[in-house]
C-alpha cells in the first residue's frame, strides 16, 4: 500500500512507496494532468522517458465523453490510452463546480447542464465510484465539495459536513477491490474546519488523503500555513497528496513539510503558452531575443528537447505557429519537473534536502528572466 522508506532529518521532507496494481510510485512524485485520457501533446513513451510515474484523468470528464463503458469494453484506461503506469482519477466534481456546466449543488450531489445536449443530470458519489470503478484507475478520488476563496464560515461549514457524508457514501459505493480510494480534506483555510474534516475522514480509514481547496486563490502564505496545519491530521502512513500545485519553488516548499505527491497542469499548460522552466528561472520562448540564441532550454538538462535543439529552433517554432513547438516545450517542462522530483528523493535519501531546496530557490530566483 503505502510505506516511509526514510525520513529527512532536518525537515518534514520524507521518501515513500506507493503501491498500485500498476506501478510502485516512489514519492515525492509529481503527476501530469490527463484530463481526457491524454497529456496534452504528449504521448506515453514521451511520458516514461521524461521519467512520469503516474499521471491523473478526470473521471467526470471521460464518463461525459467517450464514456465509462466504452473505457471498460476497451480493456480499461490503460489500454485504452496505452499508458502502464499508474492513474488516478480524480472526481471531476472541482471541474463541475467551476466551469461551464452550470451546477444546482445539493446534499444528494451535484445537479449540471451537460453542454452537449443541454440537459440536466445528477452526479452523486455513488456514480462517481462506479464510474472510476469501470475506468479501472489504480486511485480514485472520493467526490468531495470545494468552497471558492472567500466563502464564509457557514458556507464552509456545509461544504465540510457534505464532503464528509460523500466520502462515506462513496466508501459504501466502492465496487473495484484493485482500487485504492482517497478522501479529500476541505475546510477552507479556517484550522478548526480543516480539524473537523480530517478527523472524520481519518476515521474512515482511506487509502490516501488529498489536501484540496488550497491554490485557488488564497495567498501563498495562507496556503503553506494551511498544509502545515493539515499534515499532522493524516496519519504517517498513509501518503499526503497536494492536489494543483506544480510550480517548482511550491512542490520544494510543500515536499518540505511533508507532502508525497502532487499534480498539476502547470508544465504542459505552460509550455503551450510558450513558456520553459530552467534552474535559473523561467525562460519567455516568444522574446526576440531568442531568434539568435543557440543554446538549449536548459544548458543542463538531458530531455530529448534539450539534447536536439536549440533555443533559437523552438522561438522560430513558435513564431510560426508550428504544433511541434508545443511539443517540444512541453517535453521539456515534465522532465524538468520529474528531474526535480528524482533530484529531491535523492536528496531526501541522503538527509541533506533542506539545502537541495534552498540551492534550487535561489538558482531559480537570482537571474530574473534566465538569459
Amino acid at each position: 500500500m503505502f510505506e516511509v522508506v526514510h525520513q529527512d532529518t532536518v525537515s518534514g521532507a520524507r521518501l515513500g512507496k506507493l503501491t498500485t496494481a500498476h506501478q510502485i510510485v516512489d514519492t515525492p512524485a509529481f503527476m501530469p494532468v490527463a484530463t481526457k485520457a491524454t497529456v496534452k501533446t504528449l504521448t506515453p513513451t514521451e511520458l516514461r522517458d521524461a521519467g512520469t510515474q503516474a499521471i491523473i484523468s478526470n473521471a467526470f470528464h471521460l464518463y461525459i465523453g467517450p464514456g465509462h463503458e466504452l473505457i471498460r469494453e476497451a480493456g480499461g484506461l490503460h489500454r485504452f490510452m496505452g499508458w502502464d503506469g499508474a492513474i488516478f482519477t480524480d472526481s471531476g466534481g472541482f471541474q463541475i463546480l467551476r466551469k461551464e456546466f452550470k451546477f444546482k449543488l445539493n446534499n444528494q450531489g451535484i445537479n449540471y447542464m451537460n453542454s452537449r445536449d443541454g440537459k440536466r443530470y445528477m452526479y452523486t458519489p455513488e456514480q462517481c465510484m462506479e464510474i472510476q470503478g469501470a475506468l479501472g484507475s489504480d486511485v480514485a478520488m472520493v467526490l468531495d465539495d470545494c468552497p471558492p476563496w472567500g466563502s464564509n464560515r457557514d458556507e464552509i461549514r456545509d461544504s465540510v459536513c457534505r464532503t464528509v457524508d460523500w466520502a462515506q457514501r462513496s466508501l459504501d459505493a466502492w465496487c473495484n477491490d484493485e482500487q485504492l480510494v482517497f478522501a479529500i480534506l476541505q475546510g477552507g483555510t479556517l484550522p478548526d474546519m480543516r480539524a473537523e474534516c480530517a478527523e472524520r475522514l481519518v476515521g474512515m480509514e482511506f487509502d490516501g488523503y488529498g489536501i484540496g481547496g488550497l491554490s485557488i486563490g488564497e495567498p501563498k502564505e495562507v496556503m503553506h500555513e494551511t498544509i502545515k496545519l493539515n499534515l499532522p491530521m493524516i496519519p504517517e502512513d498513509k501518503p499526503r497528496y497536494l492536489m494543483g500545485v506544480g510550480s517548482p519553488v511550491e512542490l520544494l516548499d510543500s515536499i518540505y513539510l511533508g507532502v508525497d505527491i502532487f499534480d498539476s497542469a502547470f508544465p504542459t499548460r505552460n509550455a503551450r503558452h510558450q513558456s520553459a522552466m530552467t534552474r535559473h528561472g523561467q525562460v519567455d520562448l516568444r522574446r526576440a531575443a531568442l531568434v539568435d540564441d543557440f543554446r538549449p532550454i536548459d544548458e543542463e538538462c538531458k530531455c530529448y528537447t534539450c539534447r536536439h535543439f536549440s533555443r533559437s529552433y523552438i522561438y522560430h517554432l513558435f513564431k510560426e505557429s508550428e504544433m511541434l513547438a508545443m511539443r517540444l516545450a512541453s517535453i521539456h517542462n515534465v522532465h524538468f519537473l520529474q528531474d526535480l522530483m528524482a533530484g529531491a528523493r535523492t536528496a531526501i535519501s541522503e538527509d541533506r534536502f533542506a539545502e537541495f531546496r534552498d540551492d534550487f530557490k535561489l538558482r531559480y530566483s537570482g537571474s530574473g528572466n534566465a538569459d
